[in-house]
């Protein structure tokens, strides 16, 4: 709008308001318009001045009584001040004036709504269907949809959408709503008819494509989705949640590369965000490049410093590459945040352990054990970590004690036999080992870990190949 217009308009108003308090102070000649009440009520109400407003309509209906439109605005009034009843016995008055204003059946919505009469609410919108068209109907449809959002009809919310896009294939409001709706009730497939059916008609629709890819990507066909996702991009070159959604899709098919291209374009399209910095160093750290993970992990932490997670990645990429001590820098700093998250206390562990500092490894270990007691990992990690400190007698406990939480686990009879084999206790040590090869001769491999050196004992290898000998006669 001009200035001039502007200006205008301003002294038009003022002109109007001039008039309406001569009326209300009953000076002869005044006279004004239905019109110019209904704008002067706005002016009222748009300065949130509602009792001005009200009085305004209030005198406009003494002027005008078979006004439907005042009668509609006092109505709009009532509910702001929580009047319910009294909005719909004035709306029910004017319904017998006009009942072809759609804010008749939005009002009395808000109303029923506001009353928590939703059945109510849901017939009137449904009747008012049938009596609307265009532009109108969509309106009631978008009304009734969000009617079934708040209370959670949420399949019948995606209905609604979808009528609109029948109606109106290029609606954006309800392409962006129906997005969301279709990853919330899955119904992915129906979605894909319908956004085909748009990209038919107006192949040129980037949400219709994004829309798509989404649909595609919620029944997990990553590479249909990726197709989407390239169209819409095609068409809106700035399309950040095209590219987002693409990165996804390319992480879930692993191919790292292409996802830290598109996810990279997301960052020069949008604002900087931790999930895309996180995103971007799962993928380096995925192709083994832990320096440029640990550049994006950083850049993620930056913006999220209490994101213990993030810590805990950054200690991954020291440990892929056995630096320790930097490794136990970042755990200290996640389990500041959460200090007995036990895939934490279980890197720290492994860390500490790698350093010969078992002590500490071991309270890392017990932290797990203590917080996760069926963990098979957690008890796997301290008892190790028992071995190979040198504490052969409490390795044997927590071997016994292990087998029993997790119900005969048989990682942890080899375990034990490996624990009696080094206090000496031969005998036993064999029958264990027995009974752990009767069970799981694949997981003996795991008792040569604990102590390669055993393969000189001549017992150990005679009881092996006794077995191996069993197995094949």
């Amino acid at each position: 709008m001009s200035e001039n217009s502007y200006r205008e308009d301003r002294e038009e108003m003022k002109e109007l308001l001039r008039q309406y308090e001569n009326l209300k102070s009953g000076k002869q000649h005044s006279f004004l318009e239905e019109e110019s009440f209904e704008r002067i009520v706005d002016h009222y109400d748009e300065k949130d001045e509602l009792h001005k407003a009200m009085e305004a309509a209030e005198l406009g209906i003494e002027q005008f009584p078979f006004s439907s439109v005042l009668m509609i605005k006092k109505a709009d009034l009532l509910l702001a001040n929580r009047k319910y009843w009294e909005a719909l016995d004035i709306l029910e008055k004017a319904e017998l004036y006009d009942s072809n204003d759609i804010n008749l059946y939005i009002l009395k919505t808000d109303a029923y709504l506001a009353l928590d009469q939703q059945a109510k609410a849901v017939e009137l919108l449904e009747a008012a269907l049938q009596q609307f068209e265009g532009e109108e109907r969509i309106e009631l449809l978008f009304e009734l949809a969000d009617v079934y959002d708040d209370y959670e009809e949420f399949d019948k919310v995606f209905d609604c959408l979808k009528l609109i896009l029948e109606e109106d294939q290029n609606n954006e409001e309800a392409l962006y709503k129906i997005c969301f709706w279709t990853d919330f009730t899955g119904r992915n497939e129906e979605s894909i008819r319908l956004h085909m059916q748009i990209i038919d008609e107006y192949p040129y629709n980037e949400l219709a494509w994004f829309n798509l890819g989404a649909a595609y990507q919620g029944l997990k066909l990553y590479e249909k989705a990726i197709d989407a996702y390239l169209y819409a991009v095609t068409i809106d070159e700035k399309f950040d949640y095209a590219y987002r959604n693409m990165g996804d899709a390319y992480l879930r098919i692993r191919k790292f590369k292409e996802a830290i291209e598109v996810l990279e374009k997301v960052l020069e399209l949008s604002r900087p965000e931790e999930v895309i910095y996180e995103a971007i160093g799962h993928c380096y750290h995925k192709i083994g490049n832990f320096a440029q993970a640990r550049f994006n992990y950083r850049k993620a932490s930056h913006l999220n410093p209490d994101d213990s997670k993030l810590y805990y990645k950054l200690a991954l990429t020291y440990i892929n590459e056995e630096q320790w001590e930097s490794a136990v820098k970042q755990l200290e700093n996640a389990l500041r945040i959460q200090k007995m998250l036990p895939q934490y206390n279980l890197a720290m562990g492994e860390c500490k352990m790698q350093l010969h500092q078992f002590k500490e490894a071991i309270q890392s270990f017990g932290n797990v054990v203590r917080s996760r007691p069926k963990s098979v990992a957690g008890w796997e990690a301290l008892i190790r970590c028992l071995y190979k400190a040198g504490f052969y007698e409490e390795a044997m406990e927590q071997s016994i004690a292990a087998l029993k939480i997790t119900e005969g686990k048989v990682l942890f009879i080899y375990y034990l036999s490996a624990s009696l084999f080094a206090l000496k206790k031969t005998k036993e040590a064999i029958l264990q080992l027995e009974k752990a090869l009767e069970s799981s001769p694949r997981q003996l491999k795991k008792f040569i870990d604990l102590n390669p050196a055993i393969l000189q004992s001549q017992q150990v290898v005679d009881t092996v190949a006794r077995y191996k000998k069993m197995k094949k006669n």
